[in-house]
């Protein structure tokens, strides 16, 4: 009989954000923890939320993160959350005062690239990233396109003929 370890769990992914992996060149992804209330947690767990247009922020030392909207919960009642307002970040200070180092100097931004539940706790992937310009997208593109072409001959050269 195998034992199964706890800390080899898979997160549970809620969310990702594919628009920031085609707008930006991810140099850097960092783990923070997310201060919610209640209500936001049951909503993310339906998976009603938006990372369009959000960006982490710091804020008096402190990191936040800016136009996330988490719908409200259905049956929520009066206890409901703002869907759009700030929800600080956790991380330690070392951390952010090394990040604000490298977007102040680096001329980096902050974006959030995935949400997750981890042990049962919001986790929020962080990518340090640098905008990229249309000839940069261009040549993603095109280097994908020749990736799928590739692998289309080659599944094509193996294929058995019955």
């Amino acid at each position: 009989m195998q034992s199964i370890n706890v800390s080899e769990k898979k997160p549970k992914i809620t969310l990702t954000n594919r628009r920031a992996f085609h707008d930006y060149e991810i140099l850097e992804k960092i783990e923070a923890g997310i201060v919610l209330h209640g209500t936001e947690v049951k909503s993310l767990r339906q998976g009603k939320a938006s990372f369009k247009d959000c960006y982490a922020k710091v804020i008096d030392q402190e990191l936040w993160l800016v136009s996330f909207h988490i719908s409200p919960y259905d049956f929520g009642g009066y206890s409901n959350h703002d869907p759009a307002r700030p929800r600080k970040l956790l991380l330690h200070k070392y951390e952010i005062k090394r990040l604000i180092g490298k977007i102040e100097e680096k001329g980096l931004t902050l974006i959030p690239l995935r949400l997750y539940f981890k042990e049962g706790k919001v986790k929020v992937e962080l990518g340090l990233a640098r905008g990229k310009k249309i000839y940069d997208k261009r040549k993603d593109i095109a280097a994908r396109d020749v990736s799928r072409e590739a692998q289309r001959e080659l599944k094509n050269k193996y294929r058995i003929n019955l």
